[in-house]
């Protein structure tokens, strides 16, 4: 795989006109640092360049939990930003906060801008969209879970580097091949709730909740201490205990030992590209999520993770064109282009994946095609159209923490599934109470 990444011309959609003093003033608040910031920041300036009407200022607010919670704080204190960044298990808290936003889907009407929901890859959309089919917020930077592989060190451990490694069966019988060439860490992984639960539930067509998994409803309950999650959750906590799974940490810990390195093989997002083609000093390539041949004949899709964009209320309207205009140029057909290829997140609208594919990217960068192609393939299902649940970033904390006491040998997996199952529901029942 190509470690670097020709940029697209964006010229073609851009002017070259500064912006005026007059310009209209939009705040954006965001959770990228590193080269994600650095690509937020240039799509802002491109913007800013392409016209004189409005100027879009953009803020780092800390990571998702910390971005979600400033806007929520600074909506109550009446200073809140025209756009807020907000992770994808936000997505309830944000429709359950009534009079806190403007649905993107009405902002664009209301300043005339032509928008066509469907155009928007129905995957994505659908995470963000009323019970109606509208888009309550715009979806931004969407990425699903796949395989990474150092190929160096497989071949270094006398391992073919294109070893089928579709199945976890197939991964098992590598990471005891790692093991036995005595490479330090075999396996690690980066989301650990979303990739092997959240995911994992929705890969091999199992729900994760009740109510297809919250959609129908804030009465839904959480499900997933079932035979599949508990015997995939416990095939990781005995690879854990031979040494053959690394644990590094509940968020992205583990993308800087792969990075350097040091593990073979490595379960992350498909955003993990920005960082991974910039920083590897080693062949690496990226394959599907596995799935167990043991539960399924084969996968259904993957689920998205990442971030969507929403407008918040209580701004002058003058400075809602602004917003619509800001955010139908992020849904450009050359942006979105750029923005998958440089980061490895999906194109929110389907005109993006076909320009890519035409533009012969995926044929020189093998693999990173696998994202679209496994949220694409299949029609989702009740199991497998994604989460929507109440405070569910506190359900994270408190799954991370169970998986944690199985990893370290103190609980089984059916005890630690059953008892954050059990205090997940009760919080669910909370927000239920509060929401009525």
């Amino acid at each position: 795989m190509k470690h670097s990444i020709s940029c697209l011309a964006v010229a073609a959609v851009l002017g070259t006109a500064s912006a005026s003093s007059a310009a209209t003033e939009i705040n954006y608040w965001h959770a990228f640092t590193g080269r994600l910031g650095e690509l937020v920041n240039e799509q802002v300036e491109a913007f800013n360049a392409s016209q004189t009407g409005f100027v879009v200022n953009a803020f780092h607010k800390g990571n998702y939990s910390e971005t979600l919670n400033a806007g929520i704080a600074a909506f109550r204190a009446g200073e809140q930003p025209h756009i807020l960044m907000v992770f994808e298990v936000g997505t309830a808290t944000m429709m359950a906060a009534k009079g806190a936003i403007r649905p993107v889907y009405e902002v664009m009407a209301d300043a005339g801008v032509d928008f066509d929901q469907a155009k928007y890859i129905g995957a994505v959309k659908g995470y963000y969209t009323s019970p109606d089919g509208n888009m309550l917020s715009l979806p931004f930077n969407s990425s699903t879970p796949v395989l990474w592989v150092n190929r160096d060190l497989l071949r270094s451990s006398g391992i073919d580097p294109d070893t089928d490694l579709s199945t976890w069966e197939k991964v098992g019988a590598v990471l005891d091949q790692l093991k036995a060439a005595e490479v330090e860490c075999p396996m690690t992984t980066a989301w650990q709730s979303w990739i092997h639960l959240e995911n994992f539930s929705a890969y091999h067509d199992t729900p994760f909740a009740t109510k297809d998994n919250g959609f129908g409803g804030t009465d839904t309950e959480l499900v997933f201490n079932r035979p599949a999650q508990v015997a995939h959750i416990g095939a990781i906590g005995e690879w854990v205990q031979d040494g053959k799974f690394i644990y590094a940490g509940r968020r992205n810990e583990g993308g800087a030992n792969f990075r350097a390195g040091d593990c073979a093989l490595f379960t992350e997002s498909s955003a993990g590209y920005a960082g991974i083609s910039s920083a590897a000093e080693f062949d690496f390539g990226v394959g599907h999520l596995p799935y167990w041949e043991s539960l399924v004949s084969e996968p259904q899709n993957t689920i998205i993770g990442g971030a969507s964009l929403w407008v918040m209320a209580g701004h002058e309207e003058a400075e809602y064109s602004g917003v619509a205009a800001f955010l139908n140029f992020l849904s450009s057909v050359d942006i979105q282009s750029k923005w998958h290829q440089d980061t490895g997140y999906l194109p929110i609208t389907s005109e993006a994946g076909e320009n890519t594919r035409m533009m012969g990217f995926y044929e020189a960068n093998p693999g990173t095609d696998i994202a679209v192609i496994q949220m694409t393939a299949k029609e989702p299902t009740a199991n497998s159209k994604g989460l929507r649940l109440g405070s569910f970033d506190q359900i994270r904390g408190i799954i991370d923490e169970e998986l944690e006491a199985v990893w370290s040998g103190d609980k089984s997996a059916q005890a630690a599934l059953d008892s954050a199952v059990e205090r997940g529901n009760a919080l669910l029942r909370r927000f239920e109470a509060a929401t009525r």
